[in-house]
């Protein structure tokens, strides 16, 4: 009774070790092939709990997430003008089906890699051969881009594999091309700057001529407005004097010849050679009032 009583807990414990083999797990991240003795059976895409036939089945997982190819060096390509330029791009790609997959590249990650940079370097090298070095850096870019891969994408479902996105990080120009870019930008910024040299020149040229216009009117005009403004004086001060003269001579002569004894005598170095019974002194010849 006790033999059979092992018997039984040993095949219990077979059929349990047997079913935990027969037990496989599937999550969000993967997929998994089921093999049976080389062949695939199915294909497992939904996250869950699976069975298989032990020590007949064996599973195999394929990573589902986006992946990155991203080589480590630029690869030089030619454009339309036969001028060089170093490119550094990546590509997103993911796993759409593992069975095509499994088929066209044995599962192997690093030999899908392969295809798809050779696939990407070749559509590179058509698309930059149609292209001059300014529509690939900057005037066709993202054109370029989309245009990748669209084309990358049409042959990596050949292997099951779906391309997100195809980005270029770099173009650069090769050193020989950046001196002789260098130069000619070099001759084109002296070329501006001398341009707006002579435009600044001849603006300045301009606006000095027109400040002395504009001076030499404002300066004819106030000796305009002086002249007549000492006109209008030398006839108020004329019929001033004229005034005066006509109210009592005599005082008006004096008044003047004392005027002309001033400005005549202003600095004590002044000399005057003069007969001293001249009119000029007459009213130091005597000072007693006439009657």
């Amino acid at each position: 009774m006790k033999t059979k009583i092992n018997i039984l807990l040993g095949v219990l414990v077979i059929a349990l070790i047997i079913s935990s083999q027969g037990l496989f797990t599937v999550d969000q991240r993967k997929h998994a092939i089921v093999f049976r003795l080389g062949e695939v059976v199915s294909i497992k895409e939904t996250p869950g709990l699976y069975w298989k036939t032990p020590l007949l089945d064996n599973i195999r997982y394929f990573d589902i997430r986006t992946l990155t190819v991203d080589p480590e060096e630029p690869e030089r390509f030619l454009t339309s003008e036969k001028k060089n330029v170093l490119v550094d791009s990546f590509v997103k790609w993911r796993i759409v089906d593992v069975k095509q997959y499994y088929i066209s590249v044995g599962g192997d990650e690093q030999r899908a890699r392969i295809r798809l940079t050779q696939t990407v370097n070749d559509s590179l090298r058509a698309e930059f051969g149609k292209r001059t070095v300014n529509d690939v850096i900057s005037g066709e870019r993202e054109q370029i881009m989309e245009t990748m891969r669209k084309k990358v994408d049409v042959d990596a479902r050949k292997i099951g594999v779906e391309v997100l996105d195809v980005r270029l990080k770099r173009v650069d120009l090769t050193s020989d091309i950046s001196e002789a870019v260098f130069r000619r930008m070099e001759a084109e910024r002296k070329r501006v700057a001398n341009e707006l040299r002579s435009t600044g020149f001849a603006e300045s040229e301009k606006i000095r001529a027109e400040a002395d216009r504009d001076k030499e009117v404002i300066i004819a005009k106030a000796y305009r407005d002086a002249q007549i403004i000492k006109g209008e004086g030398d006839a108020v001060a004329a019929a001033t004097y004229a005034r005066a003269f006509q109210k009592d001579s005599e005082f008006y002569s004096f008044y003047r010849s004392l005027e002309a004894y001033k400005q005549s005598f202003r600095e004590k170095s002044d000399v005057m050679i003069i007969d001293p019974e001249s009119d000029f002194f007459k009213y130091f010849q005597s000072s007693k009032p006439k009657r």
